[in-house]
């Protein structure tokens, strides 16, 4: 699904608003750069979800010799757990935030409390994260070149550690590939996992207020085209008035 000239959506579950693959991906975006095609985000990975990912690229008329990199915000498994297979199918270079880099290399259950998430009914209870390779370890402040755009990488933790958000310089404006950082309406998620934080949280809202973006890409619900930064600013004024902002579940 096409979102702008540079922008696609090429999966993300139907309880997250498209159902271009199977529950519970989260959004899964492709960034045509003009030498090469990049993905942010894996989803689940279960299922059919890569054949319908791989079936949505193609009804967009592009071309699978031309994906080239996956870029992951941060390690839960509706974000990563298909990084392997993605990245076996399509021979893709990974990069991935460096607090995160050792568990998704290594398939570690333990930081992204996939046995409580699993527990809850969020994910099967036969699902094993398949260790992923990363390429590139990414830190606060990086600007990398991905084909003809700029991408600007920051630290968002809150939603968990090792979380981080993408600033991508794009043709005509700029978009905020959030992961679970911010959602539109000011939204987050509060979730009861070990490294969900409150302070951490209101840190990055207040740091994200002063980003100017156009296009809020988040990993779950709305898709904001234009004036993605509002949504930002109803979450920094709800914790100006020492509120919390509402949580997405």
């Amino acid at each position: 699904m096409r979102i702008t000239n540079e922008v696609y959506l090429i999966g993300g579950g139907a309880n997250v608003c498209f159902g271009l693959s199977d529950d519970p991906d989260c959004h899964i975006y492709l960034i045509d750069t003009g030498a090469g095609l990049a993905i942010v985000d894996a989803g689940l990975g279960e299922g059919d979800s890569i054949n319908r990912i791989t079936a949505n690229i193609l009804a967009e008329g592009l071309d699978l010799a031309d994906l080239k990199w996956l870029l992951l915000t941060h390690y839960h498994m509706d974000h990563v757990g298909g990084a392997a297979k993605l990245r076996d199918r399509f021979n893709l270079e990974v990069w991935s935030p460096a607090e995160a880099a050792e568990v998704i290399r290594t398939g570690d259950e333990g930081p992204p409390s996939l046995t409580i998430a699993k527990a809850s009914g969020l994910y099967p209870m036969d699902f094993s994260f398949d260790a992923c390779p990363v390429d590139v370890e990414l830190r606060d402040g990086d600007r990398l070149r991905l084909g003809d755009l700029e991408l600007e990488v920051i630290d968002t933790p809150g939603h968990c550690h090792g979380h981080q958000s993408f600033l991508l310089h794009g043709r005509d404006r700029r978009y905020l590939f959030a992961g679970d950082a911010i959602f539109a309406g000011g939204k987050v998620v509060w979730q009861n996992i070990w490294d969900n934080s409150v302070q951490d949280t209101v840190a990055t809202i207040n740091k994200l207020s002063s980003v100017e973006f156009d296009a809020l890409c988040p990993g779950h619900a709305a898709v904001i085209v234009e004036g993605g930064r509002r949504h930002v600013e109803i979450a920094q004024r709800k914790v100006e008035s020492l509120g919390l902002p509402q949580s997405l579940v």
